[in-house]
């Protein structure tokens, strides 16, 4: 760890960031596919996938225009709105996955306690 960039990084976490998860003094600064770069140029393998939030892989070209292209006309709205994109992918999530509608959420808190009232309503309603 004698790059300057990790150096500098690793002062800013721990003046700047709550120690709330062990971390690796690791600084990726890159990422293609499955594979991740840190600063000094070491070559990884993300097995977590960004811990699932890049299960469809790091920079790839189709996802990043579909990300420009969006981001250059609206990024996001309030489930309090509509929005043209929403209910094209809950049409396509129920035709292809399963039966009913889709519920959209802002934070996995949020799906967490959906989850429980769903359940709650759906045992209720079987008695």
């Amino acid at each position: 760890m004698e790059n300057t960039a990790t150096m500098e990084t690793l002062a800013l976490y721990d003046k700047y960031v709550m120690h709330t998860y062990p971390r690796a003094d690791i600084l990726f600064v890159r990422g293609e596919g499955t594979k991740l770069w840190d600063a000094e140029g070491n070559e990884y393998l993300d097995l977590a996938s960004g811990i699932a939030v890049c299960s469809l892989g790091h920079a790839h070209p189709a996802i990043t225009a579909a990300i420009c292209e969006q981001a250059e006309k609206l990024l996001h709205v309030s489930n309090l709105y509509m929005n043209e994109q929403q209910p094209r992918l809950a049409q396509k999530l129920i035709e292809n996955g399963f039966d009913g509608v889709c519920f959209f959420c802002n934070s996995g808190a949020e799906a967490n306690e959906a989850l429980i009232k769903f359940a709650r309503k759906w045992g209720s309603d079987k008695g």
